[in-house]
Parts: structure tokens; C-alpha cells; sequence
């Protein structure tokens, strides 16, 4: 037997692809998700290359900043009709909080990567990484389709 909470995630996603509306999420994601390498990619690199800052500060301190504008951009734009596209402050820890995980992630791979590849290519997969867990969060968990209230907020 499924748990609920996964056969809830299962039954969603079943649904989203029958309506190829996650497909056509993944895509506008990955639009911002593009803007958003670059930004974590520069910062990345300006701070472990240029301020010889060691990996993971380095890594960490990129992932803020890009973590910040995907939760702005996809706020008004993947997941508008979700977030009423509003800017929320629990919307943004709730983001922040999930996005933990793709930076864990992300994080680990660069780190394990970091001794078989060239930095570079240990970051870009760190970011394919990254990409996966992320989405996978933010469609299913926190910008999830809500019912309404009962008191209409």
C-alpha cells in the first residue's frame, strides 16, 4: 500500500502530464532556470575563482542569490495562476526551504564530482542536479494548487 501523501504526489502527477501542463511548466521553468544558471554560475565562479574562495562558501552563496530571482521570476510567471502572482514572504521561506534540498543536492554532486571531472563540468552537472530536484519541488510542493478556503483567502 502507497502512503497517501505519495499516492497524493502520484495521482497529481498522473494528472499534470495527462494535461501536458507540467510539461509545458518544465519548459517555462527551465527558461528561468537558464537566467538563473547564469547568475548562479557567475557568482560561482567569481567567488572560488577570482576571491579564491573554497567550493562550498562559494557554491552556497550563489545558490542565495539565484534562489531568490527563481522564486520571483517563477512566482509571476511558471506558477502565477498558483501563487495569484504575488510575492509572498511565507511563499518565500516555504521556497527557500524546499530549494535546501536541490542545494544539498547540487552541492554534493560539485563536491563528489569535483574529484573525477574539472570544476566546471563537476558545477554544470551539479546544476542539471539541481534542476530535477527543484522542479519536482516547487510543482508538487510548494506551488501546488490549494483549495480555496473557507474564509476566501
Amino acid at each position: 500500500m502507497i502512503p497517501a501523501p505519495l499516492q497524493n504526489i502520484l495521482d497529481r502527477l498522473s494528472v499534470a502530464w495527462h494535461e501536458r501542463a507540467l510539461v509545458l511548466k518544465a519548459i517555462s521553468f527551465a527558461f528561468v532556470g537558464v537566467i538563473n544558471t547564469a547568475i548562479d554560475f557567475s557568482i560561482f565562479w567569481t567567488a572560488a575563482t577570482y576571491l579564491q574562495w573554497p567550493l562550498i562558501p562559494s557554491n552556497v552563496l550563489a545558490w542565495l542569490v539565484a534562489v531568490s530571482f527563481s522564486y520571483a521570476m517563477n512566482s509571476f510567471t511558471t506558477f502565477g495562476p498558483e501563487s495569484g502572482h504575488m510575492l509572498r514572504w511565507r511563499d518565500y521561506g516555504t521556497f527557500i526551504a524546499s530549494g535546501v534540498a536541490g542545494m544539498v543536492a547540487s552541492t554534493a554532486t560539485l563536491f563528489a564530482l569535483s574529484f573525477v571531472l574539472p570544476v566546471i563540468g563537476a558545477k554544470l552537472i551539479s546544476i542539471l542536479v539541481s534542476f530535477v530536484v527543484n522542479f519536482s519541488l516547487s510543482h508538487f510542493v510548494v506551488f501546488r494548487a490549494r483549495p480555496p478556503r473557507a474564509d476566501g483567502q
